[in-house]
């Protein structure tokens, strides 16, 4: 495994778990959360809220990862998300990270069409 997925692994994990902390810990100062409407969050202060308001919002969120591929700072995920009671946040998806140092300066959802594939070379 590129030593780089580790950390996006991890930060997975934190979404699962609803760990704000090992999120924020896992963010770079920079950080920055980009959606699949493409909107963005810009700053790790500002990311750490907006998790807090996901978290209280959507409980039982989280992401199943299958394969992914890493190739230099880019960590590539396709899956799907499970959300309890909230359909429109459940089906496939994809996700792209840029790591830097061990700390994901950029996370970004795309929904999984042929299109969002051929961008991230899945």
């Amino acid at each position: 495994m590129n030593d780089d997925a580790e950390p996006v692994i991890r930060f997975n994990e934190c979404i699962s778990t609803r760990d704000v902390e090992g999120l924020a810990a896992l963010m770079s100062q920079d950080h920055r959360f980009v959606d699949t409407a493409g909107t963005a969050v810009l700053g790790r202060p500002a990311c750490i809220d907006a998790w807090r308001g996901f978290f209280l919002a959507y409980q039982g969120y989280r992401n199943v990862f299958e394969p992914f591929s890493a190739k230099g700072e880019a960590v590539t995920v396709s899956g799907h998300s499970l959300c309890p009671g909230h359909p429109e946040l459940e089906g496939p998806a994809l996700w792209l990270a840029i790591v830097r140092g061990g700390q994901l300066s950029e996370w970004r959802v795309y929904e999984d069409t042929p299109e969002s594939r051929s961008e991230l070379g899945l």
